[in-house]
């Protein structure tokens, strides 16, 4: 698909045979913002997701421009054994550095959730920065209306949105999480 506005940026699923760059984006992309550990933290993470993750619960989304991946978003199911809802959380996301700034991580982030939303997943979740998401449709959910896997260290930033339209109402806990983001220390 290609993206209105941005030229030549093209969205794909496609993964498996770029594992490697978009690993690299993750990593490249975090050590600018936050430094040489967190980069190599998510970086890591961005290679177990892709390498250990069942296929019904990972989905990546990915921006392309002339053939070099510029960014990057991983979904995986958040399970909740208590209830029906099919739930994914929207972690972490990467634009390249040089790309920020001009709509690629909006337009990716829309693009991905309106893909989730045709595949009958009823709602997404992240952890970050409210006023960043709250401009692609999220907002600030307790962990009694969502319950999270581990407790979190910044509460405020655990952010949901309905993909069905309308609301939402509160999941039955507890939630697991896919074995990548299975440690409190992500959380």
């Amino acid at each position: 698909m290609l993206v209105e506005g941005l030229i030549n940026v093209k969205f794909s699923t496609a993964y498996l045979p770029h594992t490697d760059a978009i690993a690299a984006l993750f990593e490249a992309t975090f050590t600018a913002s936050e430094g040489a550990t967190e980069g190599a933290i998510i970086g890591a993470l961005a290679h177990c997701l892709m390498a250990d993750t069942l296929s019904d619960d990972l989905r990546v989304f990915t921006a392309w421009e002339g053939g070099a991946v510029i960014g990057g978003i991983f979904f995986t199911r958040l399970v909740y054994p208590n209830d029906l809802s099919v739930v994914f959380l929207m972690a972490p996301v990467a634009v390249a550095t040089d790309h920020q700034g001009q709509g690629v991580g909006q337009r990716l982030i829309a693009h991905s959730l309106d893909a989730l939303a045709q595949q009958g997943v009823h709602m997404a979740v992240t952890y970050g920065d409210p006023a960043y998401y709250g401009r692609v449709g999220f907002r600030p959910v307790s962990v009694d209306e969502v319950p999270s896997p581990h407790p979190l260290n910044m509460p405020q930033g655990w952010l949901a949105q309905s993909l069905g339209g309308g609301g939402f109402a509160p999941l039955i806990g507890p939630a697991q999480a896919v074995r990548g983001f299975d440690d409190p220390a992500l959380w």
